[in-house]
């Protein structure tokens, strides 16, 4: 609705003579404010794939509210969660094209963008426990992945935990004979996909967002995740097998484009890299709970037989998928194979 003119005009006369009197208030620092005030705050969008109540959600969460309390809202990350902007497919176009700030992806995925060995962390039965993984990740073989990815624009910030994967289907998986013929939904990772070839299965690439409803349809008939991924996604209700195999490891690298990343002053970068380390830290301690709480849901929730194959069984599918070890070491890169098992102190 339009302003009758005398209140229009009366309008106009108050701000001719409002604005003058502001200006030189400004001027005498009467109505001067923080420059920090006056800035659009620095938008970090931080995109990734899983819910917000697993280890990497909830470490990012974290992330999110340290650059707040620590830059004094100059910096405000923004989560997208669960393949809300970009999926497994595409997050990692995403970030060089400049359309997000940072992702985690698994480090199964930076096999196909050119990284192949990031793909030993694939390998089965390399780990037996976080803190082998840590061995690596957290010495000089860490380092020097995160360091390779700057031949493809990107700057590795740290590595984050999410567990140990295990095999479900709508049967038992205890023995290599029971994943005949199974079509199982794998990530985009030349080892995964040798691996259920190994057991016998058919693997099936799929976006992690699109597992759940394949699983519905039957698209494909099982997969492997770690227990939070698994509870979290709602698998429990279109699988009706979980087998605790923890045949092998999923975690994480935290990226950030190089375009980004030296827009930034060095205070910023220092204080983006502290929380993100401090942020990691805490999702690490939080990974094994994180999935022990949702093993404990899914025996609660009945939905979903948990079997725990025993020393033979386990033994007999380590020994079946050996021959991925050899078949994918070239690709991976022998050295890079050498250094992993020096620094698990193995032969």
């Amino acid at each position: 609705m339009s302003m009758p003119v005398p209140i229009r005009l009366n309008l106009r006369m108050r701000l001719r003579h409002a604005l003058p009197l502001m200006a030189l208030a400004f001027g005498m620092g009467l109505l001067s404010l923080p420059a920090a005030a006056l800035a659009e705050p620095l938008k970090i969008r931080f995109a990734h794939v899983v819910a917000q109540d697993t280890p990497k959600g909830l470490a990012v969460e974290r992330f999110k509210t340290l650059v707040a309390e620590r830059s004094g809202g100059r910096m405000v990350v923004e989560v997208y969660a669960g393949s809300s902007v970009y999926g497994d497919l595409d997050e990692m176009q995403a970030l060089q094209a400049g359309a997000v700030e940072m992702l985690a992806p698994s480090l199964s995925k930076f096999g196909r963008v050119g990284f192949p060995e990031f793909e030993l962390f694939d390998l089965p039965y390399l780990f037996d426990t976080l803190q082998d993984v840590h061995r690596i990740t957290d010495g000089p073989l860490g380092a020097r992945l995160l360091k390779s990815l700057e031949r493809q624009g990107m700057v590795g910030l740290g590595f984050l935990d999410n567990g140990f994967k295990h095999m479900s289907a709508n049967r038992p998986l205890l023995r290599p004979a029971d994943f005949s013929g199974l079509r199982m939904r794998v990530q985009t990772s030349r080892v995964i996909a040798a691996q259920m070839r190994a057991l016998g299965a058919v693997p099936v690439q799929l976006p992690f967002g699109a597992t759940r409803q394949a699983l519905a349809r039957q698209v494909v008939q099982g997969t492997e995740n770690p227990l939070s991924n698994f509870w979290t996604q709602g698998m429990h209700r279109v699988q009706s097998d979980l087998t605790l195999t923890g045949h092998a490891y999923l975690g994480y690298a935290v990226v950030t484009g190089q375009r980004f990343w030296r827009s930034l002053s060095p205070g910023d970068q220092r204080l983006l890299r502290e929380a993100l380390n401090d942020a990691l830290r805490y999702g690490n301690q939080i990974a094994d709970s994180q999935n022990s709480k949702a093993l404990v849901s899914l025996r609660q929730a009945g939905t979903t037989a948990v079997h725990e194959p025993s020393a033979a069984q386990r033994q007999l599918l380590r020994d079946t998928v050996q021959t991925v070890h050899q078949q994918l070491g070239q690709r991976i890169g022998p050295q890079w194979i050498q250094d992993a098992h020096a620094a698990l102190h193995r032969p």
